[in-house]
Formats: C-alpha cells, sequence, structure tokens
C-alpha cells in the first residue's frame, strides 16, 4: 500500500465501526502511525481551521503539513485513492459521488442509534452527531423495511400462525413504533425518534439473526420445533439488548416491560383473528 504521509482522520472514539476502519488503514499502510485521532484530543490550533460542527458529522482528514481539513466522502477517497487511484476516480463521477455522500450521511447521522454509547458530559470536545429529522425517519422506514421481510419468511415456517401477509407484518412493526411511543409522550420529539431509531435498530439485529434459519429453509425444511426455539431465542436476546439500550438513554426500564407487552397482544391477536 501506499502511505499517506502528513494526514490524520479525526474520529469518534465512541463509534466501534469509526475505530475499526481508522485502525485498519493504519494496519494496511494507507496511513501513518500517525494517521489516526480521537476527535476529543482536537488541540487548540486545529481548532483555527477545522469546521467542528462538520467534523462531528462527517470524518475530517487534516492535513498537518498544510493545517487544512477536508470532510466525509471526501476524506475517505483520498485515503483510499492515495493506494487506488481508480477506485478515487470512480467515487469522484457526480452520481456515484451523490449516492457515496447520501449514504455516508444516513450512516453518520444514525450511528449513535445504530451503535449507541453513553453519554458523559465533561470538559471535552463531543462528537455527537448533529440531529436529522430527515435521516432518522430514512432510517425508521429501511428498518421497518427489513423487519417486515423478515417477519414474513419466518411467520411462514411456523404453521401454528394464521397465514402472513406483508400488511399484516407492516402493521406489527409500525404499530410497535407508535404502541412504545405513548408512554413516553412527556418527552420531546428528539428524544422519542432517538428511541425509536434503538428500538428499530434492535429489530434489525433480530433480523439478522433470523436470517440464517430463513435462508436455511430455502435449502431443506427446517422442523418447525426448531424455528420456535431460535425465534424465542433471538426475541430473548432482542430484549436484553433493548434494556441494555434503554439504560444508556437514561429512559425508564419499564419501557422493556411495554416492549414485551406488545408483542403478548400482538400475538394474540393474530392468534384470534
Amino acid at each position: 500500500m501506499k502511505t499517506l504521509e502528513n494526514q490524520t482522520l479525526l474520529y469518534d472514539e465512541d463509534c466501534p465501526l469509526c475505530q475499526a476502519y481508522t485502525t485498519g488503514f493504519i494496519k494496511i499502510g494507507m496511513l501513518d502511525q500517525n494517521g489516526k485521532k480521537p476527535f476529543t484530543d482536537i488541540s487548540q490550533n486545529e481548532l483555527d481551521f477545522i469546521d467542528i460542527k462538520r467534523a462531528a458529522n462527517e470524518i475530517a482528514l487534516i492535513d498537518t503539513k498544510n493545517k487544512t481539513a477536508i470532510y466525509g466522502i471526501e476524506s475517505l477517497l483520498k485515503v483510499i485513492g492515495n493506494s487506488f487511484p481508480l477506485l478515487e476516480t470512480i467515487g469522484k463521477i457526480n452520481p456515484i459521488n451523490f449516492i457515496l455522500r447520501k449514504l455516508y450521511s444516513f450512516i453518520s447521522y444514525n450511528r449513535k442509534v445504530i451503535i449507541p454509547s453513553q453519554y458523559t458530559p465533561n470538559s471535552k470536545l463531543n462528537c455527537e452527531p448533529t440531529f436529522s429529522f430527515k435521516y432518522r425517519i430514512l432510517y425508521l422506514l429501511f428498518a421497518i423495511t427489513i423487519t417486515i421481510l423478515a417477519l414474513y419468511h419466518c411467520s411462514k415456517m411456523i404453521p401454528m400462525l394464521p397465514k402472513s401477509s406483508y400488511l399484516r407484518e407492516c402493521i406489527l412493526a409500525t404499530g410497535q413504533l407508535i404502541f412504545q411511543s405513548i408512554f413516553l409522550l412527556k418527552k420531546d420529539k428528539k428524544t422519542i425518534l432517538i428511541y425509536l431509531g434503538n428500538v428499530m435498530t434492535v429489530s434489525l439485529l433480530g433480523s439478522l439473526l433470523l436470517l440464517p434459519v430463513i435462508l436455511l429453509n430455502k435449502i431443506i425444511l427446517v422442523n418447525k420445533y426448531i424455528v420456535l426455539v431460535w425465534f424465542g431465542l433471538t426475541v430473548l436476546l432482542m430484549l436484553k439488548e433493548h434494556y441494555r439500550r434503554v439504560n444508556l438513554l437514561n429512559l425508564p426500564k419499564y419501557l422493556s416491560l411495554t416492549w414485551v407487552l406488545y408483542r403478548i397482544i400482538a400475538l394474540f391477536i393474530i392468534l384470534n383473528l
């Protein structure tokens, strides 16, 4: 690999994904040993030429020699393009660059609900992305869609359940958000959307855990009892993760009880339709 020297990526130290790829750039030689630095360690001199607000939303690449910075997908393309010029050229083609920028923003603005962290106020700079109503709604719609697909295919594998439909699974997935929101009506809109983003990340986790048995059933007929056990374990893991996230968000713990209650009510309605 061709090393990009005198360049440092400012990363969110509370984001495992950010830590992983910045460390990876150094390990494979795309950046030198000084090629990454936590956002909270920005020096006073660097504050003179870094857009702090933008750097919290889009990872910044600092040119330590020329005292300049670029952000987001541009910074990643520069690092990758130093070793693979063709990829940088392709990434800068207008339609492709547009898609990459939107995809980057989609992940970056939702990274705190994808992988949450405990926020502890201190004197350091905080790498908290600006709350984006647009990208949060898009994330919820994306997560709902994946959840609907997973529930639809999983339900078809459980004979004791009435015949599934996309409409039914859509009502179940969106109904969950409405039901949980009722218990947060005294909170502000931002807090509610942060929580709902975490709820749907838990649902995405459940969908990923169900994927192996769904794919296996496409090859061989999986015993219904194996499906039930797998589904039950998945729900337990989802509940554990939901409870962990509620604690991180400093929200009422009874939200995990209402999360379970909704599933019991939904199952009762489905079985008695």
